[in-house]
């Protein structure tokens, strides 16, 4: 759900305010990038590590597991009304600010550009009705994926700031390597044997991370604040750890845990938590890296007896 009505009220109040008494940030030499995620952020800090005369800041850095239901404040709007550039994950995930983005002269830099998408995971939600966006915008959670993002920002940038895109292009190219390493480090090291590939999921936001590790989802729902799984989805996630001798299902460490533990309860499965690396303190592009790699490890670890390279 997107509470398009409010941000709008919040822009246009805040367009007031600005236009009628707050002072305008000063004129200076520095390109102020404003990364809307915490994903993007750590992409937009690796590309333009060791360029002068660049501030990069985050807009949304809070511990939730999607942006469905998140509102700008006025200091996000500030934030937004401040940034000469900024830098989006796209494929829907910004819908929350598209009535802020309408009202901002900052240039726009859309990471998904190349992309190959995924539709998004046939489910509805609690309140009956089907998600809007037609292609699931978790993008980041593949490395390869995430290494087109690095590789769009530096070819953004680089055409915004001619005079540092030496810098841009061969942090983007020496990240974008990194990433497809890790990928394949990772892809390499879960073993073949590994009896169980299957995964039911507490969160819609790890179809594009199983697609790069050799994975299947089984079954994917998550639990809106207010809200909780339906008798029959319970019901069917029951009779999936059945049917395929599931010894593990999965949430997300900012989401819902109270239904996937109930049925940990009732069927002796573990509940295990991945992350969505949508929130930290940590600016270096390791804090993707690490999560990623926990990801990894915590599923095969769940799954079966495989071990995975850290190499």
């Amino acid at each position: 759900m997107k509470k398009r009505s409010l941000s709008a009220l919040l822009a246009a109040l805040f367009l007031l305010l600005t236009s009628c008494s707050a002072p305008q940030r000063e004129q200076d030499d520095t390109l102020h990038i404003l990364a809307t995620t915490y994903p993007v952020y750590l992409f937009t800090t690796a590309v333009t590590q060791g360029a002068e005369g660049v501030e990069v800041s985050l807009l949304v850095n809070s511990q939730t597991s999607c942006l469905h239901d998140y509102t700008l404040t006025t200091t996000d709007m500030k934030a937004i009304e401040g940034a000469d550039v900024i830098v989006m994950n796209g494929v829907g995930l910004e819908d929350f600010m598209s009535d802020a983005l309408a009202q901002s002269k900052a240039t726009v830099i859309d990471a998904s550009e190349g992309v190959a998408l995924l539709p998004t995971l046939e489910h509805a939600g609690h309140d009956g009705h089907d998600h809007e966006e037609e292609y699931d915008p978790h993008i980041w959670m593949d490395p390869d994926r995430a290494a087109q993002m690095v590789e769009s920002i530096g070819k953004g940038l680089s055409a915004l700031n001619g005079a540092q895109a030496q810098t841009y292009q061969g942090n983007a190219s020496d990240q974008a390597l990194l990433l497809r390493g890790l990928k394949s480090t990772l892809r390499e090291g879960i073993t073949p044997q590994l009896p169980h590939r299957e995964l039911i999921t507490f969160h819609d936001g790890f179809q594009y991370f199983a697609d790069a590790f050799g994975f299947t989802i089984l079954k994917a729902i998550e639990e809106e604040e207010g809200s909780e799984a339906s008798a029959q989805e319970i019901k069917e996630i029951v009779s999936l750890i059945g049917e395929y001798s599931l010894p593990a299902i999965f949430t997300e460490v900012n989401g819902s845990e109270a239904t996937a533990q109930a049925i940990a309860r009732e069927t002796g499965v573990e509940a295990c938590q991945l992350s969505m690396v949508m929130s930290g303190t940590d600016s270096s592009l390791a804090a993707y890296t690490d999560a990623i790699r926990d990801n990894v490890k915590t599923i095969v670890n769940a799954l079966g007896e495989g071990q995975v390279r850290m190499d």
